[in-house]
């Protein structure tokens, strides 16, 4: 479980305690801004990590989620489980360089084990141990981009404020900048996106291992509030994105590659359409083609890009046929 899908659980976990008569799956859709089939997600997740939730229908045989309150305690935490989350999702962030928010899980970890008997939480502690040990990440090939957590850190406390941020980008020689953060884009490469007032308005993302240096200034600014950072992620295939590029994109799978593809969730605002003859389009909008590219030629032959020219050309001339399997 991510540290973000953490704080959805513990805050969705809050409310079904706070209110009365508890809460519903159309109540968490509108709380969360998310899909009915992810809402029932949520209420499985929730059920699963806490032992006081009780279930009840109301006057509209609606279904609705409350936890109960026995003695002073509010949230139950189901010792097996939760252990082995906090564990996981501190290893993650640690892994990530977010030492901040390794620390906080830890800290929640420590606070949830003191609740129990020695027996109970030695016995909680070997379990947790037993999975975690079992669950290892997958080695990716290339280099693996080193945050400097100090840069992270200094990073969450100008987005707190909001405040500008002084930065020294790339080089020690090139001029100190002053930026306005609106967020950090997390991937496989890691971006601070913010707006650089000497140049315009205009949002950008800057590589967060070529910043030397940061320092959060004691100058508030007004953050733009038309933007959101999941608009700003969608805009991008991967997590580089070139405005110019932005578009529509139409991908078409060959009939043999069509039930593969379709497992796929190559970007938020993808549609699919299966054709007669058993192939498949993907059509979504996004920037980013070279990322695209490094993706489109892991299929081989079985796709071929109907729009927008530009990637057209870029991967036409690699397109092979002697893959053994897809991706």
């Amino acid at each position: 479980m991510s540290f973000a899908k953490a704080q959805e659980l513990i805050r969705l976990a809050e409310i079904a305690a706070a209110r009365h008569g508890g809460v519903s799956l159309a109540e968490i859709v509108a709380e969360f801004g998310v899909s009915h089939r992810t809402a029932q997600r949520m209420t499985d997740a929730l059920e699963a990590t806490f032992a006081n939730v009780v279930t009840s229908d109301d006057a509209e045989r609606k279904r609705r989620w409350r936890i109960t309150r026995p003695r002073e305690e509010t949230l139950m935490l189901r010792p097996e489980t939760a252990i082995e989350a906090l564990d996981y999702a501190a290893r993650e962030a640690g892994a990530e360089g977010r030492l901040r928010h390794a620390r906080a899980l830890s800290d929640l970890r420590e606070g949830l084990l003191a609740r129990l008997s020695r027996r109970e939480a030695a016995r909680t502690e070997a379990d947790a141990e037993a999975v975690l040990s079992a669950l290892a990440e997958v080695t990716r090939p290339g280099p693996r981009v080193s945050i400097r957590p100090e840069i992270l850190d200094t990073i969450t406390e100008a987005l707190r404020g909001p405040f500008r941020l002084r930065v020294r980008y790339k080089s020690a020689d090139a001029p100190a900048r002053v930026l306005e953060p609106h967020g950090v884009l997390l991937g496989h490469r890691t971006y601070l996106v913010a707006r650089d007032p000497a140049k315009g308005d205009l949002i950008r993302s800057f590589r967060l291992d070529q910043i030397l240096s940061a320092e959060a200034l004691d100058e508030s600014f007004a953050m733009d509030p038309a933007f959101s950072m999941q608009r700003f992620a969608a805009q991008s295939f991967g997590v580089w994105q070139d405005p110019a590029q932005f578009g529509p994109v139409v991908w078409r799978f060959a009939p043999r590659a069509a039930e593969r593809a379709a497992g796929f969730r190559f970007h938020p605002s993808q549609v699919l359409e299966r054709q007669e003859d058993g192939s498949l389009i993907v059509r979504f909008e996004a920037a980013g083609w070279l990322e695209m590219a490094w993706h489109l030629y892991q299929w081989g032959d079985a796709v071929e890009v109907l729009a927008p020219e530009g990637l057209r050309a870029l991967v036409e001339g690699h397109r092979r046929g002697d893959f053994g399997s897809m991706p």
